[in-house]
C-alpha cells in the first residue's frame, strides 16, 4: 500500500463504515431530517466552491494522497451516490411498511362491514 494513499484510504473506508451504520440504525424525525438537509448543503457548497476554484481540488487531492483533482471528485460522487442509495432505500423501505398498513387497515374494515351494507359491484364494461 502506497503511503500517500493511506489518508485518502481512512477517509474512505470511515465513509463507508458510517453509510453502513445508517443502513443498520436509520433515523426519523427532527434529527435525522437536519443531518440529511446539512449534508446536502455541504456538498451543494463544496460543488460550487469546486467549480469557481478548480486548482483547489488538486491541492485537496495531494493533501489525501490521491492522484488528481477528477480522481477526488469521482471518489466524492461514488460517495454521494452510496449515500443517496441508502437514503431511498431506508425511505422506499418506510413506505412499504406505510401502504402495507394501510391495506391491513382497509381489509379490515370492509370485512368488519355488514353484507347488506355493502354495494354489488358493476360490472364497468356489460356485454
Amino acid at each position: 500500500m502506497d503511503a500517500n494513499q493511506i489518508l485518502i484510504k481512512t477517509v474512505l473506508i470511515t465513509i463507508f463504515a458510517v453509510l453502513g451504520l445508517v443502513i443498520l440504525l436509520p433515523r426519523r424525525g427532527a434529527r435525522g431530517m437536519a443531518i440529511r438537509r446539512l449534508t446536502l448543503l455541504l456538498v451543494m457548497v463544496s460543488a460550487v466552491i469546486a467549480v469557481i476554484f478548480p486548482d483547489l481540488t488538486n491541492s485537496v487531492a495531494a493533501v489525501l494522497g490521491v492522484g488528481r483533482g477528477t480522481d477526488l471528485l469521482l471518489y466524492g460522487l461514488i460517495v454521494v451516490f452510496l449515500g443517496f442509495a441508502v437514503t431511498s432505500s431506508a425511505h422506499n423501505r418506510r413506505l412499504d411498511r406505510q401502504i402495507t398498513d394501510l391495506a391491513r387497515q382497509i381489509a379490515l374494515t370492509d370485512a368488519h362491514t355488514s353484507p347488506d351494507t355493502q354495494k354489488p359491484t358493476e360490472d364497468v364494461n356489460p356485454k
